[in-house]
């Protein structure tokens, strides 16, 4: 009974990986043009000018982009629906302040349990002031980047835009001595834009 139980912990855990699962929340590095311009936030030119800056590294330069244009209470509303999602080791102070609905109390509990080595424990320190409603809401605006030599394929599979044989070709030439290493193989398959735009979710560790 222990084996089973401890099998089913496992595979639930390897199913939500490292990346936040993110069901309503638009990605602006991977959303379509018509999915930006039905947002009511956003004109043709805003559009226009999102696709031409991406991949956008951070949350905060997406953020510096929309400042000159929209006000602050409009950016409020559109993160509600349009968001990069921050790494939860990285993430400056006021970076985290940009997820809706997270204030000066909730950002401090964001980085008073760094670091996190995974999703599972960032849920368990959260868990202890939202319920579970509220954590899968935040759970949208957030990730814990994954270690290329380490992580699982299904780990790998939750990075937005990777599929099963990406996944695959991130495992296949571990193990990695650099992110270097990583950009030269993965760079067979995608084009720097892309490259760029992936490698916020990895990293070596020691």
């Amino acid at each position: 009974m222990q084996r089973v139980i401890i099998a089913v912990v496992l595979a639930v855990g390897s199913v939500h990986g490292q990346v936040g699962q993110n069901e309503t929340v638009l990605n602006p590095n991977r959303a379509a043009v018509e999915q930006l311009l039905a947002l009511p936030q956003l004109d043709s030119a805003l559009v226009a000018g999102i696709v031409d800056r991406r991949p956008f590294i951070g949350m905060a330069a997406f953020n510096t982009y929309l400042d000159s244009t929209l006000a602050d209470s409009t950016q409020a509303e559109l993160y509600g629906n349009l968001f990069l999602p921050i790494n939860l080791n990285t993430a400056s102070d006021a970076e985290m302040k940009l997820v809706p609905g997270v204030g000066k109390r909730m950002a401090h509990e964001f980085a008073e349990y760094r670091p996190y080595t995974s999703l599972a424990q960032w849920r368990r320190e959260i868990g202890k002031y939202v319920d579970d409603s509220e954590l899968e809401r935040l759970e949208q605006y957030v990730f814990v980047p994954l270690e290329l030599n380490s992580a699982s394929e299904a780990d790998f599979r939750t990075i937005p835009g990777v599929g099963k044989r990406m996944a695959h070709e991130f495992a296949e030439y571990r193990p990695y001595t650099s992110l270097a290493q990583w950009r030269r193989e993965i760079g067979k398959y995608v084009d720097d834009s892309e490259l760029a735009r992936m490698e916020r979710y990895v990293f070596l560790g020691e």
